[in-house]
């Protein structure tokens, strides 16, 4: 028997810093495993996928002066919320967040402390400003209030000039709590990412900050890794649950 096809594969952490990956990881999911209709256009670099409950509509398409991903739901038993995150942020920590919505079971638990994730792996919380900042100060996140302003953002960048930003999210304050926290399991994961080695999928902004490791992965396993999350999410989506208790994320300890 002739050994399986190896391929090179890189292993980058932090996965903040690895840069957007394939969007498929967080569209095909939805559309075959959680039945988000789709739009196509074939005459427009766009896609747009529309929750079963016509709620919550994904735009996925080339901004070059803002968010390639913007997520909107229209409410209904909760007011409207949005998200958006940039080009370069890692799929698999979108995927975090959208996976939880796609998962009606997930709104079951008591409303979670979305920085706790964030705490557990080490994350700090900063001298000048609310929030936690990673160990190595690439990335944030806060949840920010003042006046009539409620929303959770989040950015990694390897300096303060414009250059510098690799990525940055947005979350209105009305978003679920168990969405945020989706999101911000998947952002505190010490788990590296999987990218192309050759070449490097990776922002070269960041490649002196980031840690990657070639590593030899039989061709199959990379090639069916989508395949395998699919079919996961699909088993998942088929389990019965109680109506979903819609919850709004908990006040944060301080405002400025």
């Amino acid at each position: 028997m002739s050994a399986p096809d190896i391929v090179d594969m890189a292993l980058v952490a932090p996965r903040y810093l690895a840069g957007g990956g394939d969007p498929a990881w967080v569209t095909a999911p939805l559309h075959r495993s959680c039945d988000w209709s789709s739009q196509p256009n074939p005459l427009v670099p766009h896609v747009v996928l529309t929750s079963p409950d016509r709620r919550a509509v994904l735009r996925l398409g080339p901004d070059p002066d803002g968010p390639w991903w913007n997520l909107q739901h229209a409410g209904g038993e909760q007011r409207a919320w949005s998200v958006s995150f940039g080009v370069r942020t890692p799929v698999e920590i979108i995927a975090g967040f959208t996976d939880a919505l796609a998962d009606p079971a997930t709104a079951q638990a008591p409303a979670p402390d979305a920085y706790e994730p964030l705490r557990q792996a080490g994350w700090l919380e900063g001298h000048d400003h609310d929030g936690l900042t990673s160990p190595d100060g690439l990335a944030h996140v806060e949840h920010f209030t003042h006046g009539f302003t409620d929303c959770w953002f989040a950015r990694t960048a390897v300096s303060e000039d414009p250059e510098g930003l690799i990525w940055r999210a947005y979350l209105s304050g009305d978003t679920p709590a168990h969405l945020i926290t989706g999101f911000t399991r998947a952002l505190a994961d010490t788990a590296p990412l999987l990218r192309d080695a050759y070449p490097l999928r990776v922002p070269l902004n960041v490649r002196r900050q980031a840690h990657v490791t070639i590593t030899q992965r039989p061709a199959a396993e990379v090639e069916f890794a989508l395949e395998r999350r699919v079919a996961a999410l699909a088993n998942r989506s088929t389990q019965p649950v109680s109506a979903p208790v819609p919850t709004k994320a908990p006040p944060p300890r301080r405002t400025r």
